[in-house]
């Protein structure tokens, strides 16, 4: 064997095509993220018409009236997301200023959880893993912020911080275990997050119905005493809205993890492991340490959503529907978001938006609340397919565009090697 061959490096093996495609998914343009919303919301027009009474009746006679029919289109559809705007941005037929900006302040409650939770969520992405245990950490955590809630007697700002503490690292440790088996065993994180899902549901559900644990003293229904006054987030802008101060928590969230993820040594590392995991493990970064790290804030960053369920949002006890689809909700906010804190902040807005105004729209215009699910939904399907957006949009790929510059870079180099030839002939 010769010695260039004993001394040449080894080369690292290359990330698997599951892994490249986990990458092009939550790291894409932000460009795709706002057509994909732009074709779901005219997916979602072209069903709220398709159901309405007053264009099926239109289409009855569209040959003699084509007019009739794309009226009765545009007043559906015009009526259906005006009153999701009036729903959930501002309400121009309120009395008073108060009453017209509420429909913001419930986007900004519905968005709360979504946001922490979805932060959880992209901040796993960012290291290459799955993190579909949202519900059971948020279940974790809203049992244990609950408990301390309505079962201790403290201070009113410190009951307050010891009930968000407790929750916050219980949904930390709870994520930590799908962290911890897969760094010591391998195991997949997918697999272990929606095991520990079923675990946490029943387990949460049987301390809900054992007196001593969670039931409320008295009570046969599976449902936790009221949380104490002094544990309860207050409101930001008074008793008149619902917003609470769980909306500045994830805020500040937003700041730590954009802070982590882009000026820490940290936050390198996990992105170094979520690029390549073989090369950062020959760069000397422990793959398997930041596998733990990285599911214990992401943990930490869900059950803050679950803090925030139970202490602003659900004050009068909470049964095991506390979670209210958030954990599963908040992967398409961290898809939608592109992995990135603040895209994150921003999807969680949205979507805080589609259920504030989707009951709104639903009683202007009786227009089914699962519209606005089938929505999200096509916003998921049109941000997982790339390709598909370009080409409805006609855009450019950025592959094709590498393969051209690619080629003109040869052809200028052959015409640069052909020009040395002929001088050197």
């Amino acid at each position: 064997m010769s010695a260039t061959s004993d001394t040449a490096p080894e080369r690292a093996p290359q990330p698997s095509k599951w892994h490249t495609m986990l990458l092009q998914i939550t790291q894409g343009s932000a460009i795709i993220s706002v057509l994909a919303v732009v074709l779901a919301l005219i997916a979602g027009g072209v069903m709220i018409a398709a159901t309405d009474d007053a264009v099926q009746s239109a289409a009855g006679y569209f040959f003699s009236r084509p007019g009739d029919t794309f009226a009765a289109i545009w007043d559906a559809v015009g009526g259906a997301y005006g009153a999701l705007f009036q729903g959930s941005i501002f309400n121009f037929g309120a009395p008073t200023f108060e009453r017209a900006i509420r429909p913001l302040t419930e986007t900004l409650t519905f968005a709360t959880p979504l946001i922490a939770a979805g932060l959880g969520v992209a901040l796993a992405f960012r290291i290459g893993m799955f993190n579909i245990g949202g519900r059971g950490q948020m279940l974790i955590a809203s049992s244990a912020a609950g408990w301390v809630a309505f079962g201790l007697d403290l201070p009113p700002v410190i009951h307050m911080l010891v009930a968000l503490l407790a929750g916050v690292m219980a949904g930390s440790l709870w994520a930590g275990i799908a962290g911890f088996l897969k760094a010591r065993t391998g195991a997949h994180e997918v697999i272990v997050t929606i095991m520990l899902n079923y675990i946490a549901f029943y387990l949460v559900s049987w301390m809900l119905r054992t007196p001593g644990l969670l039931q409320a003293p008295g009570s046969s229904n599976p449902k936790t005493p009221a949380m104490k006054e002094t544990a309860v987030f207050p409101e930001l802008l008074g008793p008149q809205f619902n917003l609470h101060l769980g909306f500045v928590f994830v805020i500040l969230a937003t700041i730590a993890v954009w802070w982590i993820l882009n000026r820490s040594s940290l936050g390198f590392q996990f992105r170094a492991v979520g690029e390549n995991p073989a090369a950062a493990r020959v760069a000397g970064i422990s793959v398997p340490r930041m596998y733990v790290y990285g599911m214990l804030i992401a943990g930490g960053l869900v059950g803050l959503a679950g803090v925030s369920q139970v202490l602003g949002t659900v004050t009068t006890g909470f049964s095991s529907d506390i979670d209210a689809s958030i954990g599963f909700d908040a992967i398409t906010v961290a898809l939608l978001g592109r992995s990135t804190p603040w895209g994150t902040f921003a999807a969680g807005i949205l979507f805080g938006a589609f259920k504030a105004g989707g009951f709104s729209m639903q009683a202007a215009e009786q227009v089914p609340i699962e519209i606005v699910t089938v929505v999200q939904s096509l916003i998921v399907l049109f941000i997982a397919a790339p390709p598909l957006v370009r080409t409805i949009f006609f855009l450019p790929s950025p592959e094709r565009d590498r393969r051209r510059a690619e080629k003109a870079r040869r052809r200028e180099l052959k015409a640069q090697s052909d020009k040395t030839q002929e001088v050197a002939a």
